[in-house]
């Protein structure tokens, strides 16, 4: 570490304020703590308060304790955890937008420079501090900040505050850098637990994450399951792509997802894919009943958030299937390229009715298996259509909207 905050003595620690001595075992256990099961089996809440209450038993006279935990995320740059005596431990999830809020700030800087600093209340080259909300009116006096550096990735920062009018002394800021290597140690494997789940929910969804962190990762590891099945196409596609810019068609894409997926998760639905302008999602059949009654009220929410939509004056149209049946779920690919999907007869015949929307010019289809489950009251039998690549003509119902 820098000469900023000094090498400790290696066999005692006196912090002033205090006048008693804080022994080498005193400290040890602390690093103990933080490098042993028990903290491992915390979260981030209980480290943190866990910490700061060891740290105030040695007479270090810290007031506030804050780390702050940079992530991978797609709306979410990193996690605050705040920590001050006898109160509750705050979690404030930063959006990408709070960087402005650090900008020439101390804590910033730390990040960026990887080289701790300790700064007081009054103007500093590097900024002030005061704004920030986990520091914001305190009376914080000094703040001993210290990057918390990954093998790889962004720097997080730990923060400790005192009240203390002259600060932390030389030998408190000692017990500090002692324990920083084990704190950032104990930080780094939450982090790297909370970018792994984030990414695999971000990219495949919670179901699958889960099934891929319980070892299901091999290829042809399939399992069959019933569910129920919703197709979302938007009509029209090819020829607004066309016509239009394709930043425009990003962003109109991206806004419409923003407006249909949520209506999706809110039942409790998996979105499996995107596939261009559509999205395949499944309600898993642990009762018929209750995931085609969720299916059926994703799919009304998501029509009302269409019939509203609109992106720089463009307006959508889709058409959205709804099935209930039996499918193979797992690992299908090539090596070590492999994906999670649904395959089988129901998933293609979800895929022929969402095709008999646009024919019949029908916002919402539904099988008779997924309506005899969903038990709508509000559905009319539009006929039986013959379905490319199935003998049998299929009854087919809608809902009165």
């Amino acid at each position: 570490m820098p000469s900023a905050i000094h090498a400790p003595d290696l066999d005692r620690f006196q912090p002033k304020a205090t006048g008693h001595a804080v022994s080498t075992g005193a400290l040890l256990s602390i690093i103990e703590w933080l490098s042993g099961d028990e903290c491992h089996a915390l979260d981030e809440a209980g480290l943190v308060s866990g910490l700061g209450r060891r740290l105030q038993a040695l007479g270090l006279p810290v007031d506030r304790m804050t780390l702050h935990l940079m992530t991978l995320h797609p709306e979410f740059i990193g996690r605050t955890i705040a920590w001050a005596p006898g109160e509750p431990v705050e979690i404030h999830d930063r959006e990408h937008g709070a960087r402005v809020a650090i900008a020439n700030t101390p804590l910033r800087k730390v990040m960026e420079t990887r080289e701790p600093l300790i700064v007081g209340p009054g103007e500093s080259v590097h900024g002030r501090w005061q704004h920030i909300d986990v520091f914001a009116d305190r009376g914080l006096m000094q703040l001993v900040i210290a990057p918390l550096c990954n093998v790889d990735g962004p720097v997080s920062a730990a923060v400790f505050g005192t009240r203390r009018p002259g600060g932390f002394t030389v030998s408190e800021r000692q017990v500090i850098e002692r324990i920083l290597p084990a704190l950032r140690n104990t930080s780094e494997l939450r982090i790297l637990r909370q970018v792994e789940l984030s990414l695999l929910d971000t990219y495949i969804g919670p179901l699958t994450a889960s099934r891929i962190l319980a070892g299901r990762i091999r290829q042809g590891e399939i399992e069959s399951m019933e569910a129920a099945l919703l197709l979302c196409d938007l009509r029209g596609f090819t020829e607004l792509s066309n016509r239009l810019p394709g930043s425009t068609v990003l962003g109109m894409l991206n806004a419409y997802f923003d407006r249909i997926v949520p209506a999706i998760t809110r039942e409790g639905g998996e979105l499996l894919k995107f596939m261009g302008d559509a999205v395949l999602a499944f309600f898993p059949g642990y009762d018929a009943a209750h995931s085609c009654g969720a299916a059926l009220a994703a799919a009304r929410a998501m029509l009302d958030e269409i019939d509203h939509f609109q992106y720089e004056g463009i307006g959508v149209k889709a058409g959205i299937a709804l099935h209930y049946g039996e499918v193979s779920y797992g690992n299908i690919g090539s090596g070590r390229r492999l994906d999670f999907t649904l395959i089988g007869r129901d998933v293609n015949l979800v895929s022929r009715i969402q095709t008999a929307c646009g024919e019949l010019g029908e916002a919402l289809l539904m099988s008779a298996p997924f309506r005899r489950d969903a038990g709508a009251g509000d559905v009319l039998s539009v006929g039986a259509h013959r379905l490319k690549g199935f003998a049998d003509p299929a009854e087919l119902f809608t809902i009165v909207r």
